[in-house]
Parts: structure tokens; C-alpha cells; sequence
């Protein structure tokens, strides 16, 4: 296994020209030093320093592993400095959003980041997650919070809540009292947000795992448009259950009682499994603190005891 301790001994023979130089600048011995160089030769095979002359220049596949010891030193250096003294950190965090979650909790998420990491710019960008997980893929954005999708083995997935959703119509179109069955849902017109949401994609192997497939479908990829349309009478939808009860409690939308109920939908905040920014740990830590979807609309300051990241 290589360590750190390897890539800072060839890192610092070759900046330094020389194994007694790397080995003062280490706080160690030449031996050590020396010993450090052939453990890791040993791991990977190869011979890095010329050993035929007399001073420490590295040979060809020495100086890939050089750039190779450099890269992760940096990167090493920077995590530890996040995780030091986060309040120094200065980047730019480009985050991926649904419109559910920009319309309920994002506001509280920006608040605790800028508290954390007050250096730190956020660059929401609200679109289909669908569409934000090709963004992530290549790399446009840092982060996507999403509902939870396929297995990609370019991608990792960390739950962050869940989301209830229940079938709404507009008040009066169907019988408020009558418990339908799956398969006459499928028959009525279904507001949908299309295929590039995955929680229409998952909802449309719901129903076919039911051996149905609605074909009276009415899409929009956007998801106050499907509210209104919903509230106009043009058909039923599935919407986050408790962040409507305001429009349920008003008479503007009807809940309709369905058997069996939706799955509950998982969130999960979305990166690339090669990522490994302390920065986005941290983010992602305080994304699963204040992940609520029964409230539209929450203030930023409006979040509750931190917890310490």
C-alpha cells in the first residue's frame, strides 16, 4: 500500500536534489528516508531515482510519480486545511437542485454553509435531476441533491431524508370519500413531470411493476406549473403531501385517497465517486441536518440547532 509518508520522501528528494536534504526538511534520517523511497519502488515495481549517479534525479517513471506524490499532497494539504480552520476555505460550490428542494429547505442549507464557510460562494442551479446528474457527470457541478436513482458506479449517492407524496386533484373532481384503486388512477389524466425527473421516472416503474402503464398524461418539467395545472382541474398529480396541506387546507387542492399508497421517495445528495473534497463532506453532512420537505417556502435563519460538522 502506498502512504503518504512514501510520496513526501520522493516528493521532497527530487524538489530538494538530494536524500540528506529531504531528510532534514522531514525532521528524520537519510535512512528513513532511503527506506521510504525503496518501499515504495517495491510497491510499484520500479526503479524512480537513477541510482548511477551521483545526485537524486529521478528517472522517467520517477518523474510520473512525482506529479502523481505532488497532486495528492496538495490535495491531502488542502482537506486538512478545511477541516482545520473551515472559516479560511475560498471556492466556489456549484450545487444542483430540484425545484422541491429550492422551494422548501435550500434557503436553510445556504445559511448554515455561509456560517461554517463564510468564504465560500454558492452557485445553485435548479433543473431535472436527470439533467443534473449528467451535469455531475461532467463536471459542471459539484454537488446535485436529488431523488435517489439507478446505481451508477461513476456516481455516489449519500440519503439525506425522505418525501412523502400523495395523489391530489382539484376539490370536487373526484369523490373526496372513495379509496381508488391503482388501476383507476391509471386511468385518469396524470400531471407528470416527464423523464428527466427521476421521481416521475420511478413512479412510472411503480405502476408498472402493477403491470399498468398510463397513457393519458399530461407533462411539464416544472413543478409549480403542475400545482397550478392540478389546481385548475386538468387532471391528477402526485405532490409532496405535507408541503401542500396549506393549498389543501385553503379548498385549493383535494387529497385523493389511493390503495396502494406511493412509495416514499428518497433524497440523496449526488457527487462523483472519485470526489474527495473535506469541503462537500461537510456540506453534505449539514444538507442531511436540515432536509425538510413539509414546509414551502423556509427562511434561511430558520434552522434550528446546528449540529458540529
Amino acid at each position: 500500500m502506498v502512504t503518504f509518508k512514501q510520496l513526501e520522501a520522493v516528493y521532497w528528494v527530487a524538489k530538494l536534489g538530494g536524500f540528506s536534504q529531504a531528510a532534514e526538511h522531514l525532521h528524520t534520517t537519510q535512512s528513513a528516508v532511503s527506506r521510504r523511497v525503496q518501499e515504495l519502488e517495491s510497491v510499484v515495481d520500479t526503479q524512480l531515482f537513477d541510482r548511477t549517479l551521483r545526485t537524486a534525479r529521478l528517472t522517467e517513471k520517477g518523474d510520473e510519480m512525482f506529479s502523481v506524490a505532488q497532486r495528492l499532497l496538495s490535495q491531502r494539504d488542502e482537506a486538512m486545511e478545511q477541516f482545520a480552520r473551515p472559516e479560511v476555505v475560498e471556492r466556489r460550490l456549484r450545487i444542483g437542485l430540484t425545484e422541491l428542494t429550492a422551494m422548501t429547505w435550500f434557503p436553510r442549507l445556504v445559511s448554515l454553509v455561509q456560517a461554517y464557510y463564510p468564504r465560500v460562494v454558492i452557485e445553485p442551479d435548479v433543473d431535472a435531476s436527470v439533467d443534473l446528474r449528467e451535469k455531475i457527470l461532467a463536471d459542471e457541478l459539484d454537488v446535485a441533491i436529488v431523488p435517489e436513482m439507478t446505481e451508477d458506479g461513476r456516481l455516489s449517492q449519500k440519503a439525506l431524508g425522505t418525501i412523502r407524496n400523495a395523489w391530489m386533484c382539484k376539490p370536487g373532481a373526484l369523490p373526496k370519500d372513495k379509496t381508488f384503486r391503482i388501476h383507476e388512477v391509471a386511468s385518469q389524466r396524470l400531471l407528470s413531470q416527464g423523464d428527466r425527473s427521476a421521481t416521475g421516472l420511478a413512479y412510472d416503474r411503480w405502476f408498472r411493476s402493477f403491470g399498468l402503464t398510463p397513457t393519458n398524461t399530461l407533462a411539464s418539467n416544472n413543478l409549480i406549473a403542475i400545482i397550478g395545472m392540478t389546481i385548475s382541474g386538468l387532471g391528477l398529480s402526485h405532490l409532496p403531501r405535507e408541503c401542500m396541506m396549506p393549498l389543501v387546507d385553503a379548498g385549493l387542492l383535494q387529497i385523493v385517497k389511493v390503495s396502494p399508497a406511493l412509495p416514499e421517495v428518497t433524497y440523496v445528495a449526488m457527487y462523483k465517486s472519485e470526489q474527495r473534497s473535506s469541503l462537500i463532506a461537510s456540506v453534505i453532512m449539514l444538507a442531511q441536518e436540515c432536509c425538510d420537505f413539509s414546509r414551502a417556502f423556509q427562511i434561511g435563519n430558520d434552522q434550528g440547532t446546528a449540529k458540529s460538522v
